[in-house]
């Protein structure tokens, strides 16, 4: 037996996603963002952005031309996704119409922004099902184009767990300036950045309940930009508590500068990966049985965080330790 299927028991493993989505929404970051992707290869997502990257009555020829570039060749990796307008915005329909309807065969994923309720998200989904199916999406790869949700309202983080739970919902990201601003000054402006953030109970309480709702259905959590664009210390060290204190495994980017410092900080380090192999290797001549090592017991239970510490390496493009290869590598099913 594979040791995915040993170690998961015929369950679906969690989703992993490269640990950087980076945003772009203009034309020309669009394009930039693209030969950058090229460059460094799909270690990072790009996410077009509708929602804030179209300009007020341009809103059909953003959509036209985000399809355009999704479908281009420059689209070398197919790890772009598009965040459309919110599902009660006049442009939602449209947006649903020309981009998935136009390049669901290319589209990694798309992302619904400000929902109120797993009732919304699932209304959202079937539309946008209608779309993909009509444009062939279940002749290409997954049958159903995944779906990213933003928890930046009260009725969403509410509704987290109900929303992590839809089997399309692949990963949940955190809108900490909209979640600050539907407090209406009651949460003040310093807990939309560093060190607030992560202090303010009210934004901690909501950051964790979003984690816990992805974990439990082993979906992927991505966290809020980091607003200071250039400070690449400051992303570095957001990325780092975001992932060790909060349990976040991806996070935004809103400059190139930011994608390089977000995927050190989630990239297991090679003493990590070391520990990983070795743990691995010595549990399979075992038979995924009990095993000591250093004098401790490790299980099935502390191998599934090993096996996940080398696919998150894997994903980040670190150059793996020859016994890892057959540790890593999943099933053509899987």
């Amino acid at each position: 037996m594979h040791p995915s299927e040993v170690l998961f028991q015929g369950k679906r493993q969690p989703l992993l996603l490269p640990a950087c989505d980076h945003y772009a929404g203009s034309e020309k970051l669009m394009r930039k963002s693209m030969a950058l992707q090229q460059e460094l290869g799909p270690l990072f997502d790009i996410t077009f952005d509708c929602e804030d990257g179209a300009t007020a009555g341009s809103e059909l020829e953003h959509a036209i031309l985000v399809a355009q570039l999704v479908n281009s060749d420059d689209n070398h990796f197919d790890r772009i996704g598009a965040r459309l307008h919110e599902p009660a915005s006049p442009h939602f329909a449209k947006d649903v119409e020309l981009i998935v309807g136009g390049a669901a065969k290319r589209l990694a994923y798309v992302v619904l922004p400000k929902v109120e309720s797993a009732i919304e998200v699932t209304r959202a989904i079937d539309l946008i099902n209608q779309h993909a199916q009509s444009a062939g999406r279940r002749s290409a790869g997954p049958v159903n184009l995944p779906v990213h949700v933003l928890i930046e309202t009260h009725g969403a983080l509410r509704e987290a767990y109900d929303i992590a739970a839809l089997p399309q919902v692949e990963c949940l990201s955190f809108g900490i300036m909209d979640f600050v601003s539907s407090h209406y000054g009651a949460i003040p402006a310093s807990a939309m950045r560093t060190p607030g953030q992560f202090t303010h109970p009210l934004v901690v309480r909501a950051k964790l309940e979003m984690v816990a709702a992805c974990h439990a259905h082993g979906k992927v959590a991505a966290h809020n930009v980091t607003t200071d664009i250039k400070d690449s210390p400051t992303v570095a060290n957001d990325a780092q508590r975001a992932g060790a204190e909060f349990g976040f495994t991806r996070m935004w980017s809103i400059h190139p500068d930011q994608i390089k410092p977000i995927l050190k900080a989630f990239t297991p380090r090679l003493s990590e990966v070391n520990e990983a192999t070795n743990i691995l290797t010595e549990a399979m001549a075992a038979e995924w049985g009990p095993i000591a090592q250093h004098g401790r017991l490790h299980d099935r239970a502390s191998y599934r965080y090993y096996w996940s510490v080398l696919q998150r390496a894997k994903l980040a493009g670190l150059a793996l330790p020859e016994a890892a290869a057959a540790i890593v590598n999943l099933p053509d099913s899987e």
